[in-house]
């Protein structure tokens, strides 16, 4: 009980040291994913309806746009890495910006919509790494995952908001839905110019690790593309499942419910999942995900909910503490570090489409697609255990303390210093 309090004030007291450019990159955390969802949601349905390209084209287009968004984040830490984190955050919204404005052009010029498509996606690899960088700059490692974790609620709730307002509009008044969003970014972006110079000191290409994949943290980075492939199964076939069997509104609301949770759960959660093994904290989330895969497999609206709900606190807990882990166990920049958890999402939701969207087929050509989710359960179960191989030993820390020590004192096995 006395820990459950601690964990409480620990996150209330977090929150409260927040400074005023803080609390603008909270905002603009959800402002970004407002606008962003008002349009790159109903792509597919744009690219096609509005715009008459072929469904497979427009399956080729947006398969490239989520690889650039999730693997580009490997190079956007980096240049954050390299030339700073607020020059970083800057140039990625004005390469947003750009891209908004050749939506606007492409309703004239429709070739136009793919590149347009394509450099929103550049600018979002470039600029979370360095956002989730700026956030715990500086910030010692029990303060973290409150940080984080607000600034996934902010995103989460940027995510459901923004489909709600531009649903009615994105194929009947898509020009002036697409000048409110490139003026938003815009504003968005100036606001940015303006933040401290927090960690934009430049380092010094000589000195240092350096490379993409330099020091990474194995375990987190295999874990984080284990477990956006599993979620994904979820994220890229639900749509057919859920609109087959109940309709296109209650998917709406399942998605909406994954949000809220997220907004509601991971905050005053954040704390615990700090603090809990890292071998527990996978197993806990990976059940997690088995669980709702598997009743998703029963098809009825209150299965869709419930496993929805599941799946979603499972990722709640292995999304966090990957990240938490992984910035402990690497000796690079944060920016750096959160840009290999992307390239890891990437890869991994990539496979996912792949793998999925071939499983998924055979079961809607069998005529029965509810044991697709019920193999995706099975692997929750049967490949985390194979991250067991990639375990170290565990590393003495300065005192005798072991490595199961080290998530509660501020420097890490590579005697890293939180924030640089």
């Amino acid at each position: 009980m006395a820990e459950q309090s601690s964990g409480a004030v620990t996150l209330r007291g977090a929150l409260g040291t927040l400074t005023g450019p803080l609390r603008f990159l909270l905002l603009s955390s959800f402002l970004i994913p407002l606008g962003s969802f008002m349009v790159l949601p109903f792509m597919s349905v744009f690219l096609h309806e509005r715009l008459g390209m072929g469904l497979g084209s427009v399956g080729v287009v947006l398969a490239l746009a989520s690889l650039v968004q999730f693997s580009g984040g490997v190079v956007g830490g980096a240049l954050a890495d390299r030339f700073g984190l607020r020059r970083i955050m800057v140039w990625a919204l004005v390469i947003r910006t750009a891209g908004f404005v050749g939506l606007v052009a492409a309703l004239r010029w429709p070739p136009l919509a793919v590149g347009a498509l394509i450099l929103t996606c550049c600018g979002a690899a470039l600029y979370l790494p360095a956002n989730k960088a700026y956030l715990v700059h500086g910030v010692d490692e029990v303060r973290r995952p409150a940080f984080l974790s607000a600034g996934n609620a902010a995103l989460n709730a940027g995510m459901a908001v923004g489909p709600l307002i531009a649903g009615p509009f994105v194929l009947s008044s898509p020009g002036p839905l697409f000048v409110a969003v490139t003026a938003l970014f815009a504003v968005v972006a100036v606001g940015h110019a303006r933040l401290p110079a927090a960690g934009d000191v430049p380092r010094d290409a000589g000195t240092g690790p350096s490379g993409l994949l330099s020091g990474i943290a194995v375990l987190p980075f295999a874990a984080n593309a284990l477990a956006f492939y599993l979620y994904f199964h979820f994220q890229h076939y639900l749509a057919v499942y859920a609109v087959e069997r109940a309709s296109s509104e209650f998917y709406s609301v399942v998605l909406l419910v994954c949000f809220v949770l997220v907004i509601v759960v991971q905050p005053p959660a954040s704390g615990l999942i700090r603090r809990a093994p890292y071998a527990l904290a996978l197993a806990v989330g990976f059940t997690a995900l088995a669980g709702g895969l598997a009743v998703l497999a029963i098809g009825t609206r209150p299965a869709l909910l419930a496993g929805g709900a599941l799946i979603t606190l499972g990722d709640v807990v292995l999304f966090l503490k990957n990240d938490l882990e992984a910035l402990r166990r690497s000796p690079r920049s944060d920016a750096v570090v959160f840009g290999q958890q992307r390239l890891a999402a990437g890869l991994g939701a990539c496979a996912s489409g792949v793998v999925g969207g071939q499983l998924y087929g055979v079961g809607e050509r069998a005529g029965d697609t509810g044991w697709f989710w019920l193999l995706a359960a099975a692997q929750c179960l049967l490949l985390p255990p194979l991250l067991l191989m990639l375990r170290r030993p565990a590393i003495a820390a300065p005192g005798g303390h072991d490595d199961k020590t080290k998530g509660t004192t501020p420097d890490d096995a590579h005697r890293r210093i939180p924030g640089r």
